[in-house]
């Protein structure tokens, strides 16, 4: 992994927070969906965006360009009862999915953290699905998984959203305004290892991490699959 020049850029984290309640955690599938689509509403979020209709420029808009010019970097938090309270009290957006509860602020540099979000712990996102997830839906945007690179859910977490992030960037403006509109559907698997060389030698976009926690320098994670990339 060289040096870019997106490393001598000033350095943000989008951070992420799960709802995680001891008693009632959601299943890792739907944590792993519920976060791919809170990195995609914030990106498209008006707050977010570049100069508006009337010439101004939302209130986001600074930071999310900064951040995007530098590495992507996702940092994965859990909260429950009155944390999660304290997290929701801060600018930021929350998504649900079937079960799982997802939040998302603007970026932060990588050492000014809310103290509301800085306490919570980034360990013991360790999800299970009670039963086998769904098949993706091959017709539909699909975040397939590494099958050989074993991760804690938060970690990845933190992946599809890169994935997901990535797929963004590929698609026209047309193209986002209709997976917009259409609430941001999409699904994520894990495909066998025959498929999974098959993805990475597509075409599509694929994420390879910085190696900061958990796996190595440049391993592959995520191949993010959109009916509108497929070539």
């Amino acid at each position: 992994m060289e040096p870019t020049a997106r490393d001598e850029a000033p350095q943000f984290v989008l951070p992420l927070v799960v709802r995680l309640e001891k008693t009632d955690p959601p299943a890792r599938n739907d944590a792993l969906v519920t976060a791919a689509r809170a990195v995609l509403t914030i990106l498209a979020d008006p707050r977010s965006l570049g100069e508006q209709e009337g010439g101004a420029e939302g209130e986001w808009a600074q930071v999310m360009g900064d951040w995007q010019d530098a590495r992507i970097r996702k940092v994965v938090r859990r909260a429950r009862g009155a944390e999660w309270r304290k997290a929701s009290t801060l600018p930021g957006i929350t998504v649900t999915g079937e079960h799982a509860e997802v939040r998302v602020f603007p970026p932060v540099p990588l050492d000014g953290w809310p103290k509301e979000l800085a306490k919570l712990q980034v360990s013991g996102t360790e999800l299970e699905d009670p039963e086998a997830p769904p098949s993706p839906d091959p017709a539909g945007p699909v975040l397939w998984m590494n099958p050989d690179v074993g991760m804690s859910a938060g970690k990845a977490m933190a992946q599809v959203g890169h994935g997901a992030q990535l797929a963004w960037w590929e698609l026209s403006e047309t193209e986002r305004k209709a997976w917009r509109e259409a609430g941001f559907p999409l699904s994520v698997g894990t495909p066998g290892p025959a498929r999974w060389r098959e993805l990475t030698a597509s075409g599509l976009p694929v994420v390879r991490d910085a190696g900061f926690t958990e796996i190595a320098p440049g391993s592959c994670t995520v191949v993010a699959d959109h009916p509108a990339l497929r070539r």
